[in-house]
């Protein structure tokens, strides 16, 4: 009896080490085996034409696995390591959808924040929009989440670091404060980190730890997404696919590529930072189209009508196409590509990766390329396109 439930507690264990949704057959998931081939063709293309090194494709499917591959290399310099399907990618602005804006939501849901509140009421001296009156109208929470705040899209890195020193988070957001604003909030929509390294300050104040503590105390931990990290370490850094050659010759790897981020946050950042695999993103893909709750341990990271406000444009922003932290239909949101429906969120990475959300055919697409390595010259826009009509075309009941 003792040896059974020493057996049955070792299962148990490597069943927690290696959480990962079920997977099925694509024809299983509804989906048309052939149709699928087309997505392999294209991401092959691409790599042919040394615009990504390789990429993993995923497809969450009724809160399966229905598919997910591995193409080409995950890195070619100095020497060539081939792709694998739980490579580990640097998520860059994926990390504003899966962790940042997530935890904002966490926290509404506690009570302890509203997304109609002050920016500066967290924030000492964090300016608004001065008209030419000199009258102020203050930035909100709801401004920076949907980008429609006015703050510039990014911060110069050097001259941050030469006036503040490096790292220093408090010296970003002090910039970040007083900087010149470009327009009155929810009169205009520009995509800007500095919102959400804003929105990270909020949090960490609020909450009482840092973000990379929270996100994996309230989300990642949760669900138990095991290569989920700021910073990775151990057998997750071991993992990762290597993004931007360095002027010394060496490559970033488990380091996260943006420089804010890098540099001045020291990797742990609101707008990028959070390092992950195809089937991390899939279990977090599964639960929101699960209504916050995971299809694995039952557990809830939100409640489904929080996940309906964040794939839900606000009626005063409804022009641009920004929901709270995800993405709809502004100019960013072309990896929809052209078949999947209107309520279709998702949201992109400077290096490469993409993570769509299609709640009404129950659908998720997770692309994952590395496509600064070696160097920053490739493009995706099209490939993910391409990639997420050619899954959508396969979906047939």
């Amino acid at each position: 009896m003792k040896n059974f439930l020493i057996t049955v507690a070792l299962c148990l264990f490597a069943m927690q080490a290696t959480a990962q949704l079920q997977r099925v057959t694509p024809r299983a998931a509804g989906m048309n085996v052939e149709k699928l081939k087309n997505a392999d063709k294209i991401i092959l293309e691409s790599i042919a034409r040394n615009e990504i090194p390789g990429a993993v494709l995923a497809i969450v499917r009724h809160g399966k696995m229905a598919y997910i591959k591995a193409y080409g290399n995950k890195q070619v310099y100095p020497a060539a390591i081939p792709m694998t399907e739980n490579t580990v990618f640097d998520m860059a602005s994926v990390s504003k959808s899966m962790s940042t804006a997530i935890c904002a939501m966490i926290l509404l849901e506690q009570g302890k924040i509203r997304m109609n509140d002050n920016v500066r009421n967290y924030i000492p001296g964090y300016k608004g929009w001065e008209n030419e009156k000199g009258r102020q109208t203050d930035i909100k929470i709801i401004d920076i989440l949907t980008h429609t705040s006015g703050l510039p899209p990014y911060a110069d890195v050097d001259s941050a670091k030469a006036k503040y020193g490096a790292p220093n988070r408090d010296g970003l957001i002090e910039h970040i404060a007083t900087c010149k604003r470009d327009f009155a909030p929810k009169t205009d929509f520009q995509y800007s980190c500095l919102n959400f390294i804003t929105l990270q300050r909020i949090i960490e104040k609020v909450s009482g730890q840092d973000l990379r503590s929270f996100a994996k105390e309230n989300i990642f931990d949760v669900l138990d997404m095991k290569h989920t990290d700021y910073n990775p370490e151990g057998e997750t850094l071991a993992l990762c696919a290597p993004t931007e050659k360095q002027a010394d010759g060496s490559v970033l790897s488990g380091k996260v590529h943006d420089p804010l981020a890098r540099i001045m946050n020291d990797g742990i950042s609101g707008n990028a930072g959070v390092f992950s695999n195809a089937d991390d993103i899939a279990i977090l893909a599964a639960a929101l189209l699960n209504n916050g709750k995971s299809v694995l341990n039952g557990k809830r990271i939100l409640s489904p009508l929080t996940v309906k406000l964040m794939r839900t444009v606000p009626a005063s922003v409804k022009q641009f196409g920004r929901t709270p932290g995800w993405d709809i239909y502004s100019p960013y949101a072309s990896n929809n590509g052209d078949i999947f429906g209107a309520n279709t969120f998702g949201h992109t990475g400077y290096t490469g990766t993409s993570l769509i959300i299609d709640p009404d055919t129950n659908t998720a697409v997770i692309l994952l390329t590395n496509r600064v390595h070696p160097e920053d010259k490739g493009s995706v826009v099209r490939l993910r396109a391409l990639v997420a009509n050619a899954v959508a075309g396969a979906i047939e009941e």
